[in-house]
């Protein structure tokens, strides 16, 4: 076998090294189409469908994707590690701190539909007002989740898009009240199976900057 050159075979890319400079969350009912692809042949961002609102300002914690991994394991008399290995269960989960008092993130703190009956009316056309249900609803929702970032050598912008196209409140974090901060209204989501799209989660990359990469590499340039 020929000698291999360290920095080729490492092919450390720095303008691979990805932030989300800008993001935002979406979050619509069921009722709303579940996105597909959120970009066209070309790469560009699309409109959502219509009913996705966007929840808005968040704390600086932004985004945490988790989840729980658990796994079943076969130990035997002859090995000291396991002789087989089972995933039991592989979940997802969104959290996040929205800082805004509007719709979607009221409606998402307090289990209400996004749309429709029941819904909170247009920002400043009436009072708000909401009871909690004597039984508490099991609202599914599709979820959004877009960050922005750029090509470090053109500028241009690239996304990375995350639908949960079925997902239900599983946490929410102490409404506090207080002259020193704002009203937030934390909230987790833990993704599930959506029968039409055949998965519980999807994510993209694309966007002009990303296309920009195929230019990049062919002329030696992006490795920097």
């Amino acid at each position: 076998m020929p000698a291999a050159d360290f920095t080729t075979m490492a092919d450390l890319r720095t303008s691979l090294i990805r932030k989300a400079l800008r993001y935002a969350i979406f979050a619509a009912d069921t009722t709303a189409d579940a996105v597909t692809n959120p970009f066209d042949a070309e790469g560009i961002l699309q409109e959502l469908p219509e009913g996705y609102l966007p929840v808005g300002y968040t704390t600086t914690d932004g985004v945490t994707f988790s989840g729980d991994l658990s796994t079943s394991d076969v130990e035997s008399g002859q090995a000291s590690s396991p002789t087989r290995s089972d995933v039991e269960s592989d979940t997802a989960t969104a959290q996040w701190v929205p800082q805004e008092t509007n719709a979607a993130s009221v409606a998402l703190y307090e289990n209400l539909p996004l749309s429709g009956a029941g819904s909170l009316p247009t920002l400043g056309t009436a009072a708000w007002t909401w009871s909690r249900p004597k039984t508490p609803p099991t609202l599914y929702r599709r979820l959004i989740f877009i960050a922005e970032d750029l090509n470090k050598a053109t500028g241009s912008p690239l996304y990375i898009v995350r639908h949960f196209p079925s997902s239900l409140r599983t946490g929410r974090e102490d409404e506090q009240w207080t002259r020193t901060s704002e009203i937030s209204r934390g909230v987790t989501y833990q993704a599930y199976i959506d029968d039409a799209a055949g998965t519980d989660s999807i994510s993209w990359i694309d966007g002009p900057g990303w296309r920009e990469y195929a230019d990049q590499d062919a002329g030696g340039g992006a490795g920097s």
